[in-house]
């Protein structure tokens, strides 16, 4: 069973935790993003039932801080394997994981017990930036957050997902009437910022399968967007109702969700 429960998402940072269990097996757990501080994320750790030293790894998606957050010291301090692009280790000044580095590249798989990962690069203004799919054999989740736009290679990386965990940061409307400073307003809008709700729609829309179960949406902007908003865009692209998009909270993430 592959599983996933959001721990925080949007500008205060960012984390996912993924879940794959095999029967009475012990569960492969991958941390996606630490963009929080040690101790609020040890405390949605609990809150999940678990604690730093059951995670079998992290993945970085770049170098921003609400997706880095506490990485370096989470990571040494239970010695969890640690995931990124050389371009974000590079980014974050090369500091040293003691021996907890693992390089991934675009479209490489690497496996963290039963789940199996494959990177892909995205348009982002960071230095290397990589969302991922998520499987464990039989259940597949694709995860897709910061992006200014979906490119082929982004689309074709996620064809095939049961579930997706969709960035779906702004309304137009709201941020040209934010009072964001306009370079902000072009940063977020442009092709390496985020994906408008009408944008997060486009793709759910051109990735929409009769196995696609369901999608939530994230990376919601606090000041430049509202769930119904979001809800409503996808629902229309999905045909269905928006109640049925469930949407990661900035505090409070998500309940544990199955794939």
């Amino acid at each position: 069973m592959l599983r996933f429960k959001n721990l925080g998402s949007g500008s205060t940072g960012n984390a996912t935790l993924v879940e794959a269990r095999s029967g009475a097996g012990a569960a492969s757990r991958l941390l996606v993003d630490c963009g929080l501080g040690i101790r609020v994320l040890t405390q949605r750790l609990a809150q999940a039932g678990l604690v730093p030293a059951e995670l079998n790894g992290i993945f970085i998606t770049h170098e921003h801080a609400d997706h880095v957050g506490c990485v370096l010291s989470l990571g040494l301090r239970a010695r969890i394997p640690v995931w990124m692009s050389r371009g974000t280790f590079m980014a974050m000044g090369e500091p040293d994981f003691d021996g907890l580095l693992r390089l991934a590249h675009d479209t490489e798989p690497f496996t963290v017990g039963d789940l199996l990962l494959n990177p892909f690069t995205v348009p982002h203004d960071a230095r290397e930036p990589l969302q991922l799919t998520c499987t464990d054999g039989s259940t597949r989740l694709g995860i897709l957050t910061d992006l200014g736009h979906a490119t082929p290679h982004v689309l074709a990386a996620l064809q095939g997902c049961h579930t997706l965990l969709l960035e779906s940061n702004h309304d137009p409307d709201l941020l040209a009437t934010s009072g964001y400073p306009v370079f902000l307003q072009r940063r977020i809008s442009g092709s390496l910022g985020h994906l408008a709700n009408d944008a997060a729609a486009g793709i759910a829309q051109q990735l929409r399968h009769p196995g696609l179960r369901q999608v939530v949406a994230a990376h919601l902007s606090r000041q430049n967007n509202r769930p119904a908003l979001a809800q409503a865009a996808l629902a229309q692209a999905l045909g269905c109702g928006a109640q049925d998009i469930a949407v990661a909270h900035p505090q409070d993430g998500t309940d544990w969700i199955t794939a």
